[in-house]
């Protein structure tokens, strides 16, 4: 089968060649790849010399099962379904847990849906761990990208005042159509806030956490600087009093993915959640895609479609 292929040369990160069809286990399905999503981790994966035994990425896909899980679990042959596999997902098949799998309707494009998975993913579980909501003043740092579209768009929907920080006024400007408040640094946004959502790292982390109020809580998930973090507890004890900070990774939850990417899925279907496919491409551009979102030319998803 085709599949794209790491390089090693970060001019040129991944080339289309031959691989191995997948052999699925048992929990697993076989799926034709239609369309799949880039994200900036999977360039940093890729931005550098090759592992061995590596792999080839890829961790957001929609497409058709062609063969039904051994086990009787999951999507019939013929299902349209987005996926979030672990690995492997940008070739034209692709073996998916069935735990990590859900149906799309006729009228979601496969494009549409590919851009669900690891944001929209993240964007819920955030949530579910910032607790409600309703009522509370958020600050989401790094929110041009497409965690930072499903976070603002489902947080407003749910009644929270949000304030985005985005590199620049063009990156933020369709997240103002939702209600957000937008600012391009720390030093604009007018604290305090109950709950920070804080993915830059460097000194975007110790400032924000300045902008938390008593009781407030900053839930650290991403570092897109891939600077460290540095953080005085000196200064945070003088700081706002009983506050929490906590880690966060999208992985850690009880809920299977295909539980959550069906409600992602419902989200969409009952106009709640609009994907933003800032990029799309034929998947032979994949090489092109990662250099503009490594060099954040692509606000929202980049969606490659799987000729």
């Amino acid at each position: 089968m085709k599949a794209l292929l790491p390089t090693g040369r970060p001019e040129e990160m991944v080339e289309l060649g031959e691989s191995q069809e997948p052999q699925p286990a048992a929990d697993e399905a076989l799926i034709e790849v239609r369309a799949f999503s880039v994200n900036r981790g999977e360039v940093f994966q890729l931005h550098g010399p090759l592992r061995p035994g590596g792999g080839r990425p890829g961790k957001d896909i929609a497409g058709v099962v062609v063969r039904a899980a051994a086990d009787g679990t999951g999507p019939a042959v013929g299902r349209r379904v987005v996926g979030h596999p672990p690995a492997n997902g940008w070739a034209q098949y692709v073996a998916v847990p069935t735990r990590s799998l859900t149906e799309i309707p006729d009228d979601l494009s496969f494009e549409s849906a590919a851009a669900l998975p690891l944001a929209g993913l993240t964007a819920l579980r955030l949530l579910r761990t910032a607790g409600s909501v309703t009522g509370k003043r958020i600050l989401l740092t790094g929110a041009s990208g497409g965690v930072g579209h499903y976070v603002t768009e489902l947080a407003i929907g749910e009644g929270a005042e949000v304030t985005a920080i985005t590199a620049t006024p063009e990156r933020g400007k369709h997240l103002t159509e939702f209600g957000a408040t937008v600012a391009h640094d720390l030093s604009e946004a007018a604290g305090p806030y109950d709950i920070v959502m804080e993915s830059v790292g460097g000194t975007s982390t110790p400032q924000s956490l300045a902008l938390l109020k008593e009781r407030g809580q900053l839930i650290w998930f991403g570092q897109a600087s891939r600077q460290p973090a540095q953080l005085s507890f000196f200064e945070f004890f003088k700081g706002p009093r009983s506050a929490t900070v906590r880690h966060f990774h999208y992985e850690h939850f009880d809920e299977p993915f295909g539980t959550d990417l069906a409600q992602l899925v419902s989200l969409v279907a009952k106009d709640r959640l609009h994907p933003q496919i800032g990029r799309l491409e034929d998947w032979q551009h994949t090489a092109t895609t990662l250099n503009d979102l490594r060099d954040r030319k692509i606000t929202g998803n980049a969606v490659l479609r799987v000729g």
